[in-house]
């Protein structure tokens, strides 16, 4: 027995006093009707109504089992509605992980149209410095770099790629010059990532095509890009961070690029927004993707720090 449409079939009876008339407005036969009376008195194995040949009422077990269906099939009702509308109609709360020092740097401006555009959606954004599973960790979608995301089972969607290139305070290169090669650097004081994030050798191509690969051992490492730029503002040494990251800093002066003639080869790092599989993603989940790829394929998007680490 189809215990469900059996409580609706005996609501309908019930609210029309009529086993007939509840066949007409459920479009079923007088004898689908009838059975699924019957099949729901044996279930509870009690008399539900009391049947005449020419009207039907309810014994008081009857009434009161009728009551808790009414209740029961509007609540029903209420949750699928709920839900078939978040289906199509972009609501709820929307898990967000993405990478820390993109986020600092570039994700507010991004989140703050997007909720302009989906007001009925709630934002929960976690910024993290480690590998995460996505579905495990019970996030709808990730904005990360390579590294980041250990589950395999995710849909990929590509935002950006950032060059990285070397820069110094003007006071630093003040103070010690700039390096006219990658060979002389050295000689310099070097601020470089965490050692499980990049190894001590760097691999710089110069117009040529050529390969110079220099072992660079820092005198001051951290595992985020924030702190990195904020060392090399204080003209603590040479540092290699994203292009975007640093570029409002060369263009007010404060941070000078060296060996800009040379490209590090294996540092671009790429952005990427993450979402589990393709069947039945949620109208939240499907709004925000879309928002995003779009946000940054526009001519109009801002220039994005990106990050250099995955952290």
């Amino acid at each position: 027995m189809n215990q469900l449409q059996a409580m609706r079939v005996f609501l309908q009876v019930a609210e029309n006093g009529s086993f007939g008339r509840a066949a007409a407005s459920l479009e079923l036969s007088n004898a689908v009707v009838t059975r699924y009376v019957a099949l729901l008195e044996t279930h509870l194995n009690t008399r539900l109504v009391n049947r005449t040949t020419r009207s039907v009422s309810l014994t008081e077990a009857g009434a009161a089992y009728a009551e808790g269906c009414r209740q029961m099939l509007e609540q029903l009702d209420v949750m699928e509605l709920s839900v078939a509308q978040s289906a199509t109609d972009p609501s709820g709360r929307l898990k967000l992980v993405a990478v820390a020092s993109f986020s600092l740097f570039g994700l507010t401006p991004l989140l703050q149209r997007y909720r302009a555009q989906y007001p009925k959606v709630k934002l929960s954004v976690t910024l993290l410095h480690r590998p995460v599973d996505l579905i495990e960790e019970g996030f709808d979608v990730g904005i990360v770099v390579p590294g980041q995301v250990s589950s395999g089972t995710l849909i990929k969607r590509s935002l950006l790629k950032v060059s990285a290139i070397a820069v110094a305070s003007r006071g630093y290169i003040h103070a010690n010059g700039a390096p006219p090669a990658p060979a002389q650097l050295a000689g310099h004081t070097f601020l470089a990532p965490s050692t499980n994030l990049h190894n001590t050798e760097w691999c710089f191509v110069d117009p040529l095509g050529q390969e110079q690969t220099v072992s660079l051992e820092p005198a001051y490492s951290v595992n985020n890009a924030v702190m990195l730029r904020q060392a090399a503002l204080a003209d603590m040494g040479i540092t290699i961070l994203p292009e975007n990251h640093v570029a409002a800093d060369v263009r007010d002066g404060q941070l000078v690029q060296v060996l800009a003639d040379y490209r590090i080869k294996g540092a671009d790092k790429e952005v990427s927004l993450v979402y589990p599989g393709r069947r039945h993603v949620s109208a939240k989940t499907r709004s925000f993707v879309d928002f995003t790829v779009n946000y940054f394929r526009a001519e109009t998007a801002p220039s994005f720090p990106a990050v250099f680490q995955n952290t």
